[in-house]
């Protein structure tokens, strides 16, 4: 919905909060399961109660079958970096031993072709178990299968992780520099959409033969970076070899700061492109240095797979979902 400006008067204001929850990727999404008893909903497991008594109504329970699964639909295809379960407390805490956790896109026979991402060897009565995965796994539906013949119980299931990336460019509305300027070569020229990639046409970068010279785009955000595309210049395709791609975090006095190394050009043939896999590394600068040597550091095309992250100082965690932010 779209706001409108209605102007009857005058309004002050002199403070506005608002508040709200972000959830983790499971809350208020579709949970269903192979059977069920009365009262024992499939989305009970996902309703925020750790609660692990049956008898309380806040777990799930199947009736004893050959293969019982529970299954969430995300409702958009995420990476999943993790996920909570909470075992029962009253009894039969060893059911649960031996049960899958299968992530995918896929719901055919029921999405049992999906990525096994792990197994349950066991879970104390009434405690929780957390999975993690450092590079996340790309799905919509997480189910919890038992390859055997017994009643599933769940209490409560937690999956959390991002919305997979698009393929979107967010490199084109952030802002480049470079250490220096040679010549027509902007930074603004790595960024402009055109893959020409002969210097003389006016579309790639050039600094002035510097040491470590450097190529950065602010994002003006924090994003997570999954992949990151260079073009050569046709002419001097050798000056890039070495040049060691960087995502930061921050600057101070024009230095990125918290750098993690998301790939070295070792040789890319002049003229080709390269692309470079970051593994949704968290930063708002993309950094290109030639380290250690005096070079002219020339970039004909930068593009990324870039995905948006809410920047974290916006939020106060206050518990495991609720967090609130001040206009």
């Amino acid at each position: 919905a779209q706001a409108q400006e209605i102007w009857l008067g005058i309004i002050e204001l002199c403070e506005v909060e608002v508040y709200g929850y972000l959830n983790p990727t499971g809350k208020n999404k579709k949970a269903t399961k192979s059977s069920m008893w009365e009262f024992y909903y499939a989305q009970n497991t996902i309703n925020g109660n750790l609660d692990s008594d049956l008898a309380h109504g806040s777990c799930h329970d199947l009736k004893p079958l050959t293969n019982p699964w529970w299954r969430v639909d995300l409702l958009d295809t995420y990476i999943v970096t993790s996920i909570t379960i909470t075992n029962r407390g009253d009894c039969c805490h060893t059911n649960i031993n031996g049960a899958e956790i299968l992530i995918g896109k896929s719901l055919q026979d029921n999405g049992i072709h999906n990525t096994l991402a792990g197994v349950i060897t066991s879970i104390p009565a009434g405690r929780s178990l957390t999975l993690s995965w450092n590079k996340g796994i790309e799905g919509r539906y997480v189910a919890v299968v038992l390859p055997k013949t017994n009643t599933l119980v769940l209490c409560e299931v937690g999956v959390y992780g991002y919305l997979a990336p698009t393929g979107k460019n967010v490199a084109l509305r952030g802002k480049a520099t470079q250490l220096s300027l040679h010549g027509f070569g902007f930074a603004y020229n790595a960024i402009d959409r055109n893959r020409d990639n002969a210097m003389e046409h006016g579309s790639c970068t050039h600094t002035s033969g510097d040491l470590n010279p450097w190529w950065r785009l602010d994002l003006l955000n924090t994003y997570k970076v999954f992949s990151i595309s260079n073009r050569k210049n046709l002419s001097y395709c050798s000056r890039l070899n070495g040049a060691e791609i960087r995502i930061g975090l921050f600057s101070v006095d024009n230095l990125s700061v918290c750098l993690c190394r998301c790939g070295v050009i070792s040789s890319i043939p002049g003229g080709f492109s390269s692309t470079f896999q970051c593994n949704g590394m968290e930063g708002r600068h993309i950094n290109v240095v030639i380290p250690g040597r005096s070079e002219h550091l020339t970039l004909c095309e930068v593009e990324g797979n870039i995905l948006y992250v809410y920047e974290k100082s916006m939020f106060k965690f206050i518990d495991r979902q609720v967090f609130y932010f001040t206009l």
